[in-house]
């Protein structure tokens, strides 16, 4: 892949496509610390010295567990750095998920968020809709993002994303605000956002799958090891190659704890995969749509 295809315009900036996202730093269930902070810390600094620029993170994930970490490893940023946080949801005394979806609670967030990560303002904030926790779902977004641009008035956020939502939720949101990002789940395996990948493509709006190595069956997995081994390559960094081919404006967040996971999936951009490994890979997710 030229390094012009590996890079994509994000807010407003162009930005190495494979960024890293940070749920894995916090505990089992992304709930409370994770068991081995400096290892996280490690993680962190190794992604920047590595080029990474694009960096995903909630103040839900632990709570707060993530964006201390970063705040604690990397603060001062570099200044090409783009830290992307979510809101929209809480954090019960189980962990359990819970919408946040009030101007209060969504004020909130933004303000929290700012502390932890130690910013004055917020470069992207992704409103997560909690219709369905699991999947996208109609529904009005608009009083929720009528919150976000009055915190975007008041200078606490310069960019609005969207994360689990649909076609629909995306168009209507446009009515209000520019969209900076669509986050949703798609990779290999599930397929259904196809569609909307080359819509938002059209529009020069980046695309970033979350779990994007997530969701393969038995047979699936087979599928993906051929392949691997065919081109001697972790069948992962497979995965994650053949999302940056699938479009231009698909931006990677995969997350990992791990300095070695971590270099492995940022080599996954030096490796181009033959159109017969690309023909079987897409397969893959036909059941599924």
């Amino acid at each position: 892949m030229s390094q012009a295809a590996f890079t994509y315009s994000l807010a407003g900036r162009q930005i190495n496509r494979l960024g890293y996202g940070t749920m894995q730093l916090a505990g089992p269930g992304v709930f409370g610390p994770h068991a081995d902070e400096a290892r996280c810390i490690q993680v962190l600094r190794d992604a920047v010295e590595l080029g990474v620029r694009h960096i995903d993170t909630s103040d839900f994930y632990g709570p707060h567990v993530t964006n201390l970490l970063i705040k604690k490893a990397l603060h001062p940023y570099v200044s090409d750095l783009c830290l992307v946080t979510k809101i929209g949801a809480k954090r019960d005394r189980q962990g359990n998920w819970l919408p946040a979806f009030s101007e209060d609670e969504l004020t909130q967030a933004v303000e929290d968020n700012l502390r932890h990560l130690g910013l004055d303002v917020l470069e992207v904030v992704n409103l997560r809709s909690m219709i369905d926790v699991h999947q996208p779902a109609e529904g009005s977004l608009e009083a929720a993002l009528q919150s976000l641009v009055k915190l975007q008035a008041r200078g606490l956020i310069r960019h609005i994303g969207l994360s689990n939502v649909t076609a629909q939720q995306i168009a209507d949101a446009q009515q209000i605000t520019p969209i900076a990002c669509v986050q949703n789940l798609y990779n290999l395996a599930n397929r259904q956002d196809d569609a909307l990948i080359d819509q938002l493509a059209a529009q020069g709006i980046p695309y970033v799958p979350f779990f994007p190595l997530g969701g393969f069956s038995p047979l699936q997995s087979a599928e993906l090891n051929e392949v691997a081994q065919s081109l001697s390559a972790p069948p992962l960094q497979v995965a994650l190659a053949w999302l940056l081919q699938r479009a231009p404006n698909i931006m990677l967040i995969p997350g990992t704890s791990s300095p070695q996971h971590l270099r492995e999936n940022i080599a996954s951009a030096q490796l181009t995969l033959p159109a017969e490994a690309l023909e079987t890979l897409n397969r893959m997710g036909e059941s599924r749509l």
